[in-house]
């Protein structure tokens, strides 16, 4: 039977939990166990679809095409297992099915109410389908004292008492503020914050403690002492060079064979470590750089683009550089030359987005790359913008538009109607709903042979995941072919647009799909490695 690992976050948030989560279950496969990992998010959204990239960071999506928490990136990239639908869930989705079967009749009259009603929803999500694994990690959202996250922690709080003896722990995870007045770390925002923990019927077992210095032996056992744990179980979680370093960190602190005597397995089964030594080695042993400039509009918050600033990590490890990444407001090429923010790069990388805002700062960056020979990645809205360029610049269109921003008499670019997914198919129309409505998931793709991203991938055929509405128009094709723009991939049947490049440039290349989110630090996408690859030809040449 699973045991369960339960992490629960405390003074502030963004400490870290999904990484900590991530990092443990890393930790658990390399002793031999199976994992899980499983988010529950306290807030009312159905899903972090609709939500804006500045407030709640990138949308992660999963080949079964759910919109999820950024979190279960990083659960995928430590571990290498591909998440699903059943691995995030939302207040706003928990309502919503309770809320259809008190319409249905489900609750035979009784009154709905969120003890039991809403606690036995969470605790039958934490617990289906967990038989084939050792261990499920379950990260509840936001920080301890939130009233959004009061039913979570009541039902981990149940499923302690539900579940056999010994088979849940529970880590909180607190920050130790440093005061430089005082000239020490200061354990009271810990001992309060699981105080709260406390009062709701939660003991944790283990600490994991945020900081920026070592966290000196009599800070150690106050914290012991005063939050009832064990000495040995205060660890201590120090910040990093880098995020891949987070799984040695935690190792060495003691982390993972605390755990695992919390569950009263000991000795432990002897961990192998190989794979993130070998990581760590190669980030911290570059044998070049280069900078890669990212075009876009949600510059201001990293997290808008979290896989994708992994992916291009991992396209360094492939080719032993350290990736300098240059971050562009994608507006301030809007009515001026870009060469000056752009003559200094190795590459040119225009990510996914919504809405005019910043297009044609992005079609300009799509032309630099074009025109300098500097290798050109566009990705979802990148690849699109690519296509508006070349049809201006070199197919002579000069009306060539997206109707994502209006009307146009010449739509390179337009909303999709239906699609076929498996051997059904997809529908959409104008002006309905925005949650949940877009081509989502895993589709296959066919690669032209011959052709240079078939080349890179090795394959024909390939399966990648989209989040788009909007498509590149095969009206165009013929012309743009004729000028260069290869349509070097299509669905499997042939109707949609996959991927372009461009047949006289060193590399040049854009995808309908998000690859950055199939990548990993042990296993980089190939076009990623392939991007960083030409990059890192490109700096040679400077």
């Amino acid at each position: 039977m699973a045991r369960y690992i339960f992490i629960t976050g405390g003074v502030v948030s963004s400490l870290g939990k999904g990484l900590a989560s991530a990092a443990l279950g890393a930790l658990l496969q390399a002793r031999g166990y199976t994992v899980r990992l499983r988010k529950l998010d306290p807030y009312l959204n159905v899903d972090p679809g609709t939500m804006s990239p500045t407030q709640h960071g990138e949308v992660f999506v999963t080949d079964d095409g759910a919109e999820t928490d950024l979190d279960l990136g990083h659960y995928e990239r430590f571990t290498g297992r591909p998440a699903t639908k059943q691995d995030n869930i939302t207040t706003g989705r928990i309502y919503q099915e309770i809320i259809a079967k008190e319409r249905r009749g489900d609750y035979l009259g009784g009154t709905v109410q969120v003890i039991p009603h809403v606690t036995n929803h969470i605790k039958e999500f934490v617990l289906e389908g967990n038989e084939a694994y050792d261990f499920v990690l379950v990260e509840i959202g936001g920080t301890v004292g939130d009233i959004e996250g009061l039913p979570f922690f009541e039902a981990i709080r149940q499923l302690g008492n539900d579940l056999p003896r010994g088979h849940a722990v529970y880590v909180h995870l607190t920050l130790l503020p440093y005061i430089p007045t005082a000239g020490e770390l200061k354990t009271k925002p810990t001992q309060h914050s699981v105080k709260e923990l406390r009062s709701i019927g939660i003991q944790p077992n283990i600490l994991l403690c945020r900081a920026d210095r070592e966290l000196p032996r009599e800070e150690r056992r106050k914290l012991a002492l005063f939050c009832n744990v064990r000495e040995t179980a205060v660890i201590e979680a120090l910040d990093v060079d880098t995020i891949y370093d987070v799984p040695r960190a935690y190792h060495e602190a003691g982390l993972d064979r605390e755990v695992l005597a919390a569950f009263g397995i000991e000795p432990a089964p002897k961990p192998d470590m190989g794979r993130w030594n070998s990581v760590s080695e190669h980030i911290h042993n570059p044998e070049g750089e280069v900078t890669i400039a990212i075009v876009g509009k949600y510059t201001g918050l990293k997290d808008a683009y979290k896989s994708l600033i992994e992916a291009l990590s991992h396209g360094g490890i492939a080719n032993r550089v350290r990736v300098k990444l240059d971050w562009i407001e994608s507006e301030i090429f809007e009515g001026g030359d870009p060469a000056p923010y752009l003559e200094h790069v190795n590459g040119i990388l225009v990510p996914g987005g919504f809405g005019q805002r910043g297009a044609e700062g992005k079609i300009l960056a799509a032309r630099f790359a074009r025109e300098r020979n500097v290798p050109y990645f566009g990705i979802c809205f990148g690849m699109q913008m690519a296509v508006i360029e070349a049809a201006r610049s070199l197919a002579g269109i000069g009306a060539a538009n997206s109707t994502e921003f209006g009307e146009t008499t010449d739509p390179v670019v337009g909303l999709m109607t239906e699609w076929m997914r498996g051997n059904e198919l997809e529908t959409r129309k104008q002006g309905g709903d925005l949650g949940g409505t877009m081509r989502l998931g895993a589709y296959k793709a066919r690669l032209r042979e011959g052709s240079k991203i078939a080349q890179i991938y090795g394959s024909a055929e390939i399966s990648e995941r989209h989040r788009h509405r909007y498509e590149v128009n095969t009206a165009y094709r013929e012309c743009l072919e004729a000028k260069g723009m290869l349509f070097a991939g299509t669905s499997p049947d042939g109707l949609l647009p996959e991927t372009v490049e461009l047949t006289n440039h060193p590399w040049f290349i854009g995808v309908q799909y998000h690859p950055e989110l199939k990548s990993r630090p042990f296993e980089p996408h190939p076009l990623f490695a392939s991007f960083i690859a030409a990059a890192k030809a490109q700096s040679r040449l400077v």
